[in-house]
């Protein structure tokens, strides 16, 4: 199998600007297709990842609250605020996200977990090991 290098291997800005020229003039039988293809398929991936990274922050956070609130302080609070905007904001935009949000609910638990139990010093088991969180209710902004 020989291996050649394209545009997309060695100057993807490059390439990014040309593949969108030749879909503004549709000339698709020049297209990298497969590249094509990979870019979007990821940019997809990505906003499913940026959603899962809001959960996971916001879920840190109400663990932070729940489970060392002597530490609580007005930071802990608007950072709740702005990821459950932010989550809402993604939601609105990408509304094809809203059939994967209790996957990446799901998937964000563990990330979180460990998370909070760095950022408060906190020992695993002073966390419980299941999301005790809501879903609809974490979400929701409180306005």
């Amino acid at each position: 199998m020989t291996y050649t290098t394209s545009l997309y291997d060695t100057d993807f800005y490059t390439w990014t600007t040309q593949t969108a020229q030749l879909l503004k003039e549709r000339r698709f039988s020049e297209l990298d297709l497969e590249n094509l293809i990979e870019e979007i398929e990821d940019l997809g991936r990505s906003e499913y990842r940026a959603l899962g990274s809001r959960l996971e922050v916001l879920l840190m956070h109400l663990l932070k609250v729940r489970y060392q609130p002597e530490m609580h302080t007005k930071s802990w609070d608007l950072t709740i605020k702005e990821q459950r905007l932010r989550i809402q904001r993604l939601l609105r935009d990408n509304p094809g996200l809203k059939p994967k949000l209790p996957q990446a609910w799901e998937d964000a638990w563990e990330p979180a977990l460990i998370q909070a139990q760095k950022e408060t010093g906190l020992d695993a088991t002073a966390f419980p090991q299941t999301n005790p969180f809501v879903l609809n209710e974490a979400i929701a902004t409180h306005e």
